[in-house]
């Protein structure tokens, strides 16, 4: 017999019975707490709980006591009309971070992405895009500050590097706020004109300039009630930062165009990868608007600073590559030690790009250092100074270059890593990379190969075999 997983609390009998056919039809246990007396962890693994309509408070608390140790974090999915809404929702209730609502009638595919909803905030981000993947220390700071932070209204600032995920920072912040139900609107401060931002900001009634045929809401309406999201903030002019920081002292505003005064109710999160400091001893920035923003500043780490989450990079990164049809790729040990010393300016935005190229070119295999894009190579498959690769300008030139060549190639990726690594297949990766760049330089003659390489033309032959590069060879 299944453990039960899922706990029911409807009174409404109809309804129980709606609910336990679409958990069922989800893959879980379901078992109505009016059924239930007596639980154990042999009959019993809650892994969430629906609360629906309340006739008796009393029993309803009766069966939600069934749940024992974990009331304290299981996800809880609440109709929209229960009695319970008001006091679970609340601010200061323990479930308001947990609890995705239902409506009826009842759908199946809506309850599905309400319970990876439920999932996702617990986690601090979105299923697909907003979770921070990784177990380093510096990611688990930022994690634990995204989880501090969230139920409160503050205005945080994420500070970072281009492409460390600040927009996911957040909409991960958002997501585990009392207004998660409400819009999360973002816009990019820099990519839109000075004398545009102010209309795209606070709208503009018609014919207030050339080209408005119509009155337009702007982000602030739009985000009423939710978050609104200013990315690359650094970027605003000096006059419309004058133009902000009135919004967010007074939380009031007009329309461009308009005189009509309106008040606003949104959290504000903003975020740069400029150095305020220094713009503000430049001129270039507010400081009284740099003190309202930065009520709770949030440094992302670049990539550099979190190395060892890599393996689980390349692996969520494989996961979303997969629901789009494309086929998962790994990287040899050699390729990922290569990759280790890569600066990555673009950080996890220039990782996940490089992750789906090479999903792309080598669906379902291994991805050797030879197979990665140039740069990423770093000294191993570097160019010389002729810039003709390993093997130089000519054989004669090569061969007296090639085995000094291999001791660098050697010393570059003979680094041990510090999560170790498979040593025979670090080595194979540094051969197989040889012999190509070899076949390569000799137009794919094997002779003339093997001679670079310093070995009988036997022994390479039994290694392209082994190897499975006979495709390389000269037709």
């Amino acid at each position: 017999m299944n453990k039960a997983d899922f706990l029911v609390i409807e009174s409404d009998d109809a309804r129980a019975a709606s609910i336990m056919a679409a958990l069922q039809f989800l893959g879980h246990e379901p078992q109505r707490g009016a059924d239930c007396w007596k639980v154990s962890d042999e009959t019993h693994a809650w892994r969430a709980v629906y609360i629906g309509s309340i006739n008796d408070a009393v029993e309803a608390e009766r069966q939600l006591a069934l749940l024992g140790a974990a009331e304290a974090h299981v996800p809880v999915l609440l109709s929209a009309d229960s009695e319970w809404v008001s006091r679970l929702c609340a601010t200061s209730s323990p479930y308001a971070l947990r609890i995705g609502m239902v409506e009826f009638p009842l759908r199946y595919d809506r309850m599905a992405e309400v319970m990876q909803g439920v999932h996702a905030r617990q986690l601090g981000s979105k299923t697909d895009a907003a979770r921070f993947v990784g177990a380093s220390n510096p990611m688990n700071r930022v994690n634990a500050l995204i989880r501090q932070v969230a139920p409160f209204d503050s205005s945080v600032l994420v500070l970072g590097e281009s492409g460390t995920g600040k927009e996911m920072v957040a909409r991960a912040i958002h997501d585990g706020s009392p207004r998660r139900n409400k819009p999360f609107v973002a816009i990019n401060c820099g990519a839109i004109p000075a004398e545009l931002l102010e209309s795209e900001l606070f709208g503009h009634e018609k014919g207030a300039f050339t080209g408005a045929i119509s009155s337009r809401k702007g982000r602030f309406e739009m985000a009423e009630g939710g978050t609104l999201f200013l990315d690359e903030i650094g970027d605003m002019s000096l006059p419309m930062q004058v133009k902000l920081l009135r919004v967010l002292q007074e939380r009031m505003f007009e329309r461009v165009g308009g005189n009509k005064t309106q008040r606003c109710d949104v959290r504000i999160i903003a975020a740069t990868h400029r150095n305020l400091e220094q713009a503000i001893a430049n001129d270039q920035f507010r400081e009284d608007l740099y003190y309202r923003l930065s009520v709770f500043p949030l440094e992302l780490p670049s990539l550099r600073e979190r190395l060892e989450d890599f393996p689980a990079l390349v692996t969520e990164f494989n996961k979303r590559l997969g629901r789009r049809g494309l086929g998962a790729v790994r990287f040899s040990a050699g390729a990922m030690q290569a990759l280790h010393a890569y600066a990555w300016p673009g950080n996890v935005r220039e990782l996940s790009n490089l992750v789906e190229r090479m999903a792309i070119l080598h669906p379902h295999g291994e991805v050797r250092v030879s197979d990665l894009p140039e740069k990423y190579r770093g000294q191993a498959f570097g160019e010389n100074v002729n810039g003709a690769g390993l093997f130089g300008a000519n054989e004669e030139q090569a061969m007296s270059g090639s085995l000094g060549w291999m001791q660098s190639a050697v010393d570059t990726l003979g680094l041990l890593p510090e999560e170790g690594l498979d040593l025979k297949d670090h080595l194979a990766d540094i051969e197989v990379g040889l012999i190509r760049q070899a076949l390569d330089a000799t137009g794919g003659v094997v002779a003339h190969a093997a001679k670079l390489l310093h070995m009988q033309r036997t022994t390479l032959v039994e290694k392209l075999r082994k190897y499975g590069l006979q495709n390389s060879l000269a037709a």
